[in-house]
């Protein structure tokens, strides 16, 4: 494989509501193994709903600010420099409930989810939610969602409703 060098104003860039996803190495470049994705944070911001992988285990390494998780039973603030372990077949979902941005990178085996983000970009459009496109894209990718969750943890965390965009200041 030959060498690769990605500048930090390169890759694909996407926003899914509040939560950035800069494409960083893909299945293509890794043989399918792993793929990385950069995923700046706006505060107080739900970033994800409480979801299940069947196919992939997710690392998460904190590069700034501090981000709330819940994985399975087990809730709490990871922060820079720690790298927390999501695996397959356990629910988590993750957010950024303070006042400043937060921003990690994300490890995911094997590849080939990285190119869900690219195809929810568009369910993300101002108004209300397809849930029937949600729905379908998240069986193509055996994603099991809980969308009920998100009004819980927005509550819970204080996060914003509608999320805010990274770099936005309200």
């Amino acid at each position: 494989m030959p060498t690769h060098v990605l500048r930090p104003d390169e890759g694909r860039v996407l926003d899914l509501a509040g939560v950035g996803v800069r494409s960083m190495v893909d299945a293509a470049r890794t043989g399918g193994s792993f793929s990385l994705v950069e995923h700046p944070i706006a505060p107080r911001t739900l970033g994800s709903p409480i979801h299940t992988h069947t196919r992939e285990d997710e690392y998460s390494y904190i590069l700034e600010g501090r981000v709330g998780l819940l994985i399975g039973d087990d809730e709490f603030e990871a922060t820079p420099g720690e790298l927390v372990f999501k695996p397959r077949g356990v629910p988590h979902a993750f957010w950024n409930a303070t006042d400043q941005p937060a921003r990690l990178l994300e490890i995911i085996s094997p590849a080939g989810f990285e190119h869900y983000f690219a195809e929810a970009e568009p369910l993300f459009r101002p108004g209300a939610p397809d849930m029937e496109a949600f729905a379908a894209l998240s069986e193509r990718y055996a994603l099991q969602m809980d969308f009920g969750s998100v009004p819980k943890l927005a509550a819970r965390h204080k996060l914003d409703m509608p999320p805010r965009r990274p770099g936005e200041v309200t």
